[in-house]
């Protein structure tokens, strides 16, 4: 769901820059129906004519009435903007009548007028203040308007991609509570523990993916099967479309004082080959982060050990051993579990198991399954429920 531009935006922007071309004054539809009937060109080339006279201290007047405004003097614009009223009926009289004003009737307006626009000018309201005024504005605006712009684009993105409906929802709306509030951003970097995340005698482990919900089940189960929770350090990778919705959903939610960093692939500098960036832009046949795994140890320079879960696993039992294990040494398959995705598996082996693999195509669409994996998952979380979880 692609965020619209506020219209107010545009129509700020585009008003602003009519402004600024002073010359290219524009009357109300009104007023140029009325004065259809009279020929104006030779009294509007005439430099005495009243009626150009007039004509041109009113759009001057409007442009100060802007300004007025944007001032905050609100009264100094009502003035401005009763004797435009005033001026332009002058105007409305002689059109209807059919002959030009005469200097007698129009001289307490252009008088009025005119003292209106010399306090305009004390006021620092003069053409060159007006314009520097304008030029900041429009850009302060169109600042805001890039700012949309590059929202929109990842709401945009977010939407091409083919994730389930619920899914979507959530990223949108963790996305939004992101920007939006921050508080929920202060209560994440209060979170962010720097020691912590380079302490190599604590329990390290990465997940790169771009789904939340099934991060969270890793982190969560993780934390719930653990001994020493607040021992174990979550390092979360993921794209930048969906880096302010992971923050988000892992600032408003806790998971038994495990400590959580969350990075985004886009800003890693590393390097494959010592010249190449990691740089992986094609995810239908080489997803970066899927192929992230292969750089840990560039990743995370200032670790000794990081164990890497996928992010389709449960974890069922506390994983600090997997620390202590001589890497020289063979692993015991015993403690992985794979292939819930694909077909049946041993119960006795999904019970023992310190992590459930749900690889395969239906990941955890197999109903047998899901509740191993939906076990992790609060289902009475507001924004789980507002975008159908179930």
């Amino acid at each position: 769901m692609a965020t619209a531009i506020p219209l107010s935006f545009t129509s700020s922007l585009q008003k602003f820059k009519e402004i600024c071309a002073i010359r290219s004054f524009q009357r109300s539809d009104r007023h140029e129906r009325i004065m259809e009937g009279l020929n104006i060109t030779d009294e509007m080339l005439n430099a005495n004519s009243v009626t150009r006279q007039l004509t041109d201290q009113i759009s001057l007047a409007k442009a100060f009435v802007v300004i007025a405004k944007e001032s905050n003097n609100l009264q100094f614009a009502w003035e401005l903007s009763a004797q435009i009223r005033n001026s332009q009926s002058l105007l409305s009289n002689a059109a209807t009548r059919r002959t030009p004003l005469t200097t007698r009737e129009s001289e307490t307006a252009v008088r009025d007028m005119a003292l209106l626009l010399y306090q305009a000018q004390q006021l620092h309201y003069d053409s060159a203040t007006m314009i520097m005024r304008l030029k900041a504005k429009i850009q302060a605006l169109e600042e805001q308007m890039s700012a949309v712009n590059e929202k929109s684009s990842k709401y945009g993105q977010i939407a091409a991609e083919e994730v389930p409906k619920s899914l979507y929802c959530l990223g949108v709306r963790l996305t939004t509570e992101w920007f939006g509030n921050i508080n929920l951003q202060r209560n994440y970097e209060r979170k962010q523990m720097e020691v912590k995340l380079i302490d190599n005698g604590l329990y390290h482990f990465c997940v790169f993916s771009d789904n939340i919900l099934a991060t969270s089940v890793v982190v969560n189960s993780t934390a719930l099967n653990s001994k020493n929770p607040d021992v174990v350090v979550f390092h979360l990778v993921t794209d930048e479309i969906n880096y302010a919705a992971m923050k988000a959903w892992f600032a408003l939610n806790s998971f038994r004082g495990v400590t959580v960093e969350i990075q985004k692939f886009e800003d890693f500098t590393c390097r494959g080959d010592g010249r190449t960036p990691i740089k992986f832009r094609n995810p239908k046949y080489l997803y970066m982060l899927n192929h992230l795994r292969f750089y840990i140890p560039e990743v995370f320079p200032a670790l000794k050990k990081v164990a890497f879960l996928d992010d389709d696993v449960v974890v069922q039992k506390d994983l600090s051993g997997l620390f202590s294990i001589d890497l020289n040494e063979p692993l015991s398959p015993a403690w992985h579990v794979l292939g819930l995705g694909y077909t049946n598996v041993d119960p006795q082996l999904i019970e023992k198991g310190a992590v459930l693999h749900f690889s395969g195509n239906s990941k955890i669409g197999m109903e047998k399954y899901k509740p191993l994996w939906e076990k992790y998952v609060t289902y009475n979380h507001p924004l789980l429920q507002q975008c159908n979880f179930h």
